[in-house]
């Protein structure tokens, strides 16, 4: 029987990040944001107290994209959505499992949210925060690590949220899950990225031996495609085999762009490169336009989504839509991550093959890369894209002792080859052992002396009444 808990207090915090490069996707180009930090304290039945923690970047105009919303106002949202979860969750003063949590306020916190004009992507972003924290806690409070705890189902997860699932399949495919030692990093290169030469998507220095490259596109089919032929080529000078996703982030304006853009990747000899190796491609269109479009001939491609996922329904909308996959981000819920993984696991059951990737929203190391990592190597996602390691530099802003403190307690995550301590991949891998720490994937909370309190939000922009 899974553990049941009561929330004691709820405290957000913040750090600024500054980037050593720009990172365009989409419409926005991103060169310092700030990471939050959640810090939990519950009180666990029969266990005693317990600390928690996690944390995430405060991402511009990923979660809303509305053009007339600033990059400010967005982030705003973001941290309305963390105080509105933090009220709901406080409410609940009985003891319940960490799925009741959850499951018991992310419908009256998509709701709230959107009487506060904040769409249901970014009103799930403060409970999936909040959720990692009290994991967190959850685990140290039972002394047992994130792989066991969860093949166990601790959190007691249960398929009331997924009504088309049963109880037997959740239970059936946490208990078989057998994490994997080793992910692959797929480096990610944005729209600003270098192609060509020194600092180039060839040069190892930049990707670290990556065997599976993530390309950004930009929503005009003739300029992606002359990218893509000038990357596919660089790509090509690699010693090695590599393989190909491509991420639009909503940029083609409807099925007639996304239909160009397959064509020249079918027909255009310069991007045969490419085109052979492209295991999908993602979130091509707006998240409005996608649930009202079918792919129709389309779907043999391979395609996901992401942004939108932005509830415990889009992946069985977006399979009727014609959609194979969907994208596994700790930021949108580690509980619809794995009903996702259950769900694309008993699908491919058929005649179809269903999938879940592992798509990062510059999760930055420490707590972010690690618990995100630990969360795709449970499900079983064989590579993921990193890009946290390659915008930042190392660390960024973390106080020197708090690196030291992350790289002495996980040596096979982190290490300084002469340019200060960061993300340590191994010929194109991350390795996951230290993970197995007790608790969240990691040995180490923040220093929380160190870090600001969560700024409250200066924009309204809130529907009229």
């Amino acid at each position: 029987m899974s553990p049941r808990l009561k929330l004691r207090d709820i405290a957000f915090f913040e750090r600024p990040v500054h980037f050593a490069r720009p990172f365009r996707f989409g419409a926005i180009t991103i060169n310092a944001t700030p990471q939050l930090f959640v810090r939990v304290e519950i009180e666990v039945e029969g266990r005693g107290t317990a600390v928690g923690a996690s944390a995430e970047l405060l991402v511009p105009k990923w979660f809303d994209k509305r053009p007339e919303l600033s990059p400010a106002q967005t982030v705003d949202g973001l941290r309305r959505s963390l105080e509105i979860a933090r009220g709901l969750y406080l409410a609940r003063t009985g003891f319940l499992t960490a799925f009741d949590l959850h499951a018991s306020c992310i419908g009256a916190q998509v709701a709230t949210c959107a009487k506060k004009n904040i769409p249901a992507l970014a009103a799930a972003y403060g409970p999936a925060e909040i959720d990692k924290a009290i994991l967190d806690a959850l685990l140290r409070a039972a002394e047992t690590n994130f792989f066991d705890g969860m093949a166990g189902n601790i959190a007691g997860i249960d398929a009331r949220l997924s009504p088309d699932l049963k109880e037997a399949d959740l239970t059936t495919f946490l208990s078989s899950r057998k994490p994997l030692s080793r992910v692959a990093i797929r480096h990610t290169v944005g729209l600003d990225d270098t192609v060509e030469g020194e600092g180039g998507v060839a040069d190892a220095r930049e990707n670290s031996g990556a065997r599976y490259f993530k390309l950004k596109l930009s929503g005009d089919p003739v300029a992606d495609a002359a990218r893509l032929a000038r990357i596919g080529k660089a790509l090509d000078a690699l010693e090695r085999d590599y393989k190909v996703t491509l991420d639009a982030n909503e940029q083609y304006a409807d099925l007639a762009a996304l239909h160009a853009l397959i064509d020249r990747l079918d027909h255009d000899l310069a991007l045969r490169s490419i085109s052979s190796r492209l295991l999908y491609i993602e979130q091509p269109m707006p998240r409005d336009i996608t649930r009202q479009t079918p792919l129709g001939s389309l779907a043999a491609r391979g395609f996901i989504i992401d942004e939108a996922d932005d509830s415990y329904d889009a992946f069985p909308a977006a399979r009727a839509l014609g959609y194979r996959g969907i994208s596994s981000k700790s930021c949108k819920g580690l509980y619809k991550s794995i009903v996702s993984a259950t769900r694309a696991a008993k699908w491919s059951e058929g005649a179809e093959t269903f999938f879940v990737t592992g798509e990062d929203l510059t999760c930055q190391a420490g707590l972010a890369v690690q618990q995100d990592l630990a969360l795709g190597a449970f499900i079983g996602i064989v590579h993921v894209e990193r890009n946290g390691h390659h915008y930042v530099d190392g660390f960024g802003d973390t106080p020197a002792a708090e690196v030291q403190a992350f790289a002495a307690a996980h040596p096979d995550l982190y290490a300084d080859a002469g340019q200060g301590i960061r993300l340590n991949i191994h010929s194109g891998d991350l390795l996951t052992g230290s993970l197995t720490a007790t608790g969240f994937a990691t040995s180490v909370h923040p220093d929380w002396s160190a870090l600001a309190p969560l700024e409250q939000p200066k924009s309204l922009w809130e529907k009229s009444a």
